[in-house]
């Protein structure tokens, strides 16, 4: 298979089903921030963190194909059997945040990112997943998305805030919380 097609050197490209749409449509912006996200996550992944936190990056790295593959279908017309993503998936978010929530302090203000390269990576990381979330909920209005889709994205972003904290915590390293001036 090669790399390059050049189907897509005059800006427009081809969802699963055949659909041609060009390449700033809004499914195709989706499905390029999730994967801009699925990139960030992997070096998020390739850092010095806990084998427990890069085992549970690897599964939503592989939610995020799942993902990717349902914004890249042309929900009229595709007929290939792409993989699901399932509540137990978003569930899975919500217990490992509950868990990560219990060894930290209370939250009481506002945090602003940065601490240390690992930390700041989270928070990119969680700013890419809000602006994926922000896009497929427009592409929503327009198109049929899985409403697992949007849900998924808005936990996982909640999960990347969390475990910025979480790996603050465990390096000792204060959170540089907000103190509005007044």
């Amino acid at each position: 298979m090669k790399i390059y097609t050049k189907t897509g050197d005059k800006g427009f490209t081809s969802l699963i089903g055949g659909t041609r749409v060009p390449k700033h449509h809004l499914r195709i912006e989706s499905y390029g921030t999730v994967d801009e996200l699925n990139s960030y996550i992997g070096l998020i992944r390739d850092q010095d963190i806990a084998g427990h936190d890069k085992e549970m990056l690897k599964q939503i790295q592989d939610r995020l194909f799942t993902i990717g593959s349902s914004l890249a279908s042309d929900p009229e017309k595709s007929k290939m059997i792409i993989p699901d993503l399932h509540i137990a998936d978003v569930e899975l978010l919500e217990q490992e945040i509950d868990a990560m929530n219990g060894q930290l302090p209370e939250l009481r203000h506002f945090i602003l990112p940065g601490g240390n390269n690992i930390i700041s990576f989270c928070h990119i990381a969680r700013c890419i997943c809000r602006r994926a979330e922000r896009i497929t909920v427009h592409l929503s209005e327009e198109s049929t998305v899985d409403e697992k889709v949007n849900v998924y994205l808005n936990r996982l972003s909640d999960y990347l805030f969390t475990l910025a904290r979480k790996i603050g915590n465990e390096r000792k390293i204060p959170e540089n919380q907000w103190i509005p001036r007044i």
